[in-house]
């Protein structure tokens, strides 16, 4: 449908350092996906917090399990569009690989124990996991990965004007992202694949901590006529399988939703070719008006009954102690940092962020145990 849009591999503005390519029959976005993939960073993931921090059960899910499930939404929808599928599910796969530990509290207290020294943030951590942080190649740091996928990665927020974080300005001087033009529409994709994901998947796991009941999920507009229509089509349908069904159904209109609002936009804004898109004043693909308003409507629902209910406030207090503990101690004692975090040619601060932010859960949680209690 909108192929002319797509991202094309033939006209990738290609790899920071130049590589042979002995594969002919992959792509340059499914090799940066496999790359991504088998990053040690991306297998971390399946330790860190999405919602439940260092939760025992193991259906919860991680920020491995909330990655793949952002990619599958995106590659269904770039199908949809006709966009690169490979493109939009690297962006996806690999949009969350700077978290730290226990999740947007990590972050927050390495935040602050960075205030004076550039700050933290994990999209920022993200592209420096991916340029410096890992290390596959004799010739360079980082994984190397094409231009569009760091573009795509760097700027699925939207575009970055103020207040460029540390490590995006740093790069952007020696590999120009164009910080300032929208991204690919794949990218655009995986932006809004990621609400989809958390604005039903964390509904799914708050109604199986016992946070939130199906009762309580009628209090939402979006998910009472959802369930209303289900319950009229299955009869004495059981509550555990009548939250699958919710949660595919609301999936399914909202990608219904991104579909015909995109396909809208690129008709009614005369997005005829990439210029017209990176230089559009906001994302192309997006939802409704109505359905924006519903998916706003869900995540105030979600902040009220689950991200602020005072059983995971408890944790949160006590994991973000333990991110400033950590952080204090390899401060005072550096040569307590493992080998190949030594000698580096940068500010102490730094390093002990990094070091801190590419840990699991459980790892800061048994360091800081040993350490401290």
């Amino acid at each position: 449908m909108f192929n002319h849009l797509a991202a094309s591999p033939q006209s990738s503005k290609g790899r920071l350092f130049k590589e042979i390519d002995s594969d002919h029959n992959r792509s340059p976005y499914e090799r940066d996906r496999s790359r991504v993939i088998h990053s040690s960073s991306f297998r971390k993931l399946k330790f860190k917090t999405q919602v439940f921090i260092e939760s025992e059960i193991d259906y919860y899910r991680t920020r491995l399990t909330h990655s793949l499930e952002v990619s599958q939404i995106s590659r269904s929808i770039c199908r949809l569009l006709n966009l690169n599928e490979d493109l939009g599910e690297t962006v996806a796969l690999a949009h969350d690989l700077g978290h730290p530990p226990f999740g947007h509290n990590g972050e927050k207290a390495l935040n602050h124990a960075m205030q004076d020294h550039g700050g933290f943030n994990h999209n920022d951590q993200t592209l420096r996991v991916l340029t410096y942080i890992e290390k596959r190649h004799p010739d360079f740091n980082g994984l190397n990965l094409t231009w569009e996928s760091l573009e795509g990665i760097v700027k699925h927020n939207g575009v970055v004007l103020k207040n460029i974080p540390f490590h995006i300005n740093l790069y952007n001087k020696k590999h120009n992202l164009f910080l300032d033009k929208q991204p690919f529409l794949e990218s655009q994709v995986a932006a809004i694949s990621d609400d989809v994901a958390y604005n039903n998947h964390d509904i799914e796991d708050a109604i199986r901590a016992g946070l939130l009941t199906i009762d309580q999920l009628k209090e939402n507009v979006f998910f009472k006529k959802i369930i209303k229509d289900l319950k009229k089509e299955y009869k004495n349908i059981d509550d555990k399988l009548l939250m699958f069904q919710v949660l595919r159904k609301s999936m399914s209109l909202m990608i219904q939703d991104i579909f015909m609002e995109t396909s809208n936009n690129i008709k009614n804004f005369k997005i005829n070719t990439t210029d017209d898109f990176q230089n559009h004043n906001n994302f192309v693909v997006c939802f409704s008006t109505g359905m924006n308003s519903k998916s706003k409507d869900i995540k105030s629902f979600l902040f009220d009954n689950v991200y602020n209910h005072k059983n995971l406030l408890k944790k949160r207090h006590k994991v973000e102690k333990i991110i400033l503990n950590l952080f204090k101690y390899f401060y005072s004692s550096p040569n307590k940092l493992p080998d190949d975090w030594l000698n580096k040619n940068e500010p102490i601060e730094r390093i002990i962020c990094d070091y801190i932010s590419g840990m699991t859960d459980r790892f800061a949680s048994r360091l800081h145990k040993e350490l401290y209690e």
